[in-house]
This record gives structure tokens, C-alpha cells and sequence, in this order.
């Protein structure tokens, strides 16, 4: 199968406009009411998902590329014309990674209230953020690849849809039941903050991420308002187009 498209010609002139739609609010078809008694559809089908899942452990040697999801479906017993069930190509491995992660941070995260002491929301969602970037630490080295994906044209929409869908998610679990207005100022605040703390990162190369922990603390103490916050989400987009076009010229493409 053949890689992604990608867009003929991508000029510094034509980014603006590109990422000029997501510097709004977050529109209400985004919003996702959760419940504990109903479990989520699952994201892929049987053998999408064992393809996608054998296919991650490729990505620390092969990247988020066609060729990861190619050996994960030979060891997931299925032929390599199986990658054709993938039409968006390596972005699809970038999404499943997205989205397997986002799921599994309820089994990963729990706040008993053992010792009769209650942690804040403010300290739930610093918790659940830490341990969403900690799921990253196996590919952080392949996670620029990641973004430069989810910054081309036709992928900016699903890639935004999912974060806000994180940011939801981490609410939902800290244990948050506005049903008012702050519903969308808090989750576009929050995808602001994690998108900015990922594309941080991927450039950190303390021990044990330290440097990324600070920074999510400054950035979560900072926030104040929704303009800021779809403000940092509009950069975060913009910082991964500029990756995305460095990446591709270091493939040998004319940008």
C-alpha cells in the first residue's frame, strides 16, 4: 500500500489559513456525555485492532509509518494486502495509538479514598495528564513523526476531535459534573495545556521527563481563559505543520 498523500505543495503563506478554523471554540457536536453503566464502542473492529496493536511495538524502531503497520499485521498472522484496510495509511496507527491510550487511562488511574483524605480536581487532572504523557515515554522518540501526521490537511480534524476527546475524558474521570458553560472553557483550557505540554515533550531530555512535569505545572497554574487556551491549541497546530514540513523534506520531498 502506498504511503499517505500528501498535500502537492504546502507554503508557509498557505498554514494560516489552514489552521485559521481552530482558532475558536470547540463547537457543541464535540461534547461526549459518559456513563459508567453503558461501555464505549470499541474504536476498531477485531482485525483492525490486532493489525494497529501488533503494529505499535514496530514504532519505537520503524516510526508511525507504513511499514510499522505492515509487520504488525504479519505478526498478527494476517498478509500484507491487509494494510489496505487502513485508507488514511500510518496516520491510522497514530490515531489508534490516540485513542487506546485515551481509554485505558481509567484502568490505569483510580482515587481511592483510602485514609479519608480527597484530592482536589485541580490534583486529579494533574495526575491523569502526568500519566496520559507517561504513555507516550515508549515512542516519545517517534512522537514528531506522530505530529507531523496530525498536522497534514486531511488530519487536522480527527487529530483536534481526539484531543478534545482526551481533555473530556480526563474531566469526566477527575470527577467533574459542570453542566453549565465552564463545561467547554474547562475542556478546550486542558486540551490547550496537554497539546502544548506533548509538543514540550518531545524536545526534553531530563531524567524521567522532570523538565515536562515543571512545565505542565507552570502552564496548568496559567490557566485563566478560553482565548488563551484556543490561542495554545492554534500554536500547538501550527508548531506541528513546521514539524510536518521538516519531517517530509527530510524525506527527500519538495515542500
Amino acid at each position: 500500500m502506498a504511503a499517505p498523500t500528501t498535500p502537492t505543495r504546502l507554503t508557509r503563506a498557505a498554514l494560516p489559513t489552514a489552521f485559521r478554523a481552530l482558532a475558536r471554540p470547540f463547537p457543541p457536536a464535540l461534547r461526549a456525555y459518559h456513563s459508567y453503566e453503558h461501555d464505549p464502542t470499541p474504536p476498531y473492529p477485531p482485525t483492525e485492532t490486532a493489525i494497529l496493536s501488533a503494529a505499535l511495538t514496530h514504532v519505537p524502531t520503524h516510526g508511525f509509518t507504513h511499514e510499522s503497520v505492515r509487520l504488525g499485521a504479519r505478526d498478527a498472522g494476517y498478509l500484507d494486502v491487509s494494510t489496505q484496510l487502513f485508507p488514511k495509511g500510518a496516520f491510522e496507527l497514530v490515531r489508534y495509538h490516540l485513542v487506546r491510550e485515551r481509554l485505558a487511562l481509567k484502568e490505569r488511574v483510580q482515587f481511592p479514598d483510602n485514609d479519608g483524605r480527597r484530592l482536589g480536581m485541580g490534583s486529579k487532572v494533574r495526575t491523569l495528564v502526568l500519566e496520559r504523557l507517561r504513555a507516550n515515554e515508549p515512542v516519545v522518540h517517534r512522537l514528531q513523526e506522530a505530529l507531523a501526521l496530525m498536522s497534514l490537511a486531511s488530519n487536522i480534524p480527527p487529530s483536534i476531535a481526539e484531543l478534545a476527546r482526551l481533555s473530556d475524558e480526563i474531566w469526566f474521570l477527575a470527577g467533574d459534573t459542570s453542566v453549565d458553560t465552564s463545561w467547554y472553557t474547562k475542556r478546550a483550557s486542558l486540551s490547550s495545556v496537554y497539546a502544548a505540554t506533548e509538543v514540550f515533550m518531545t524536545q526534553d531530555k531530563s531524567a524521567g521527563f522532570a523538565e515536562t512535569e515543571q512545565f505542565l505545572d507552570r502552564r496548568l497554574a496559567d490557566l485563566r481563559t478560553i482565548g488563551g487556551a484556543v490561542g495554545s491549541v492554534t500554536q500547538w497546530v501550527g508548531y506541528t505543520g513546521w514539524s510536518a514540513i521538516n519531517v517530509l523534506r527530510s524525506k527527500g520531498m519538495r515542500m
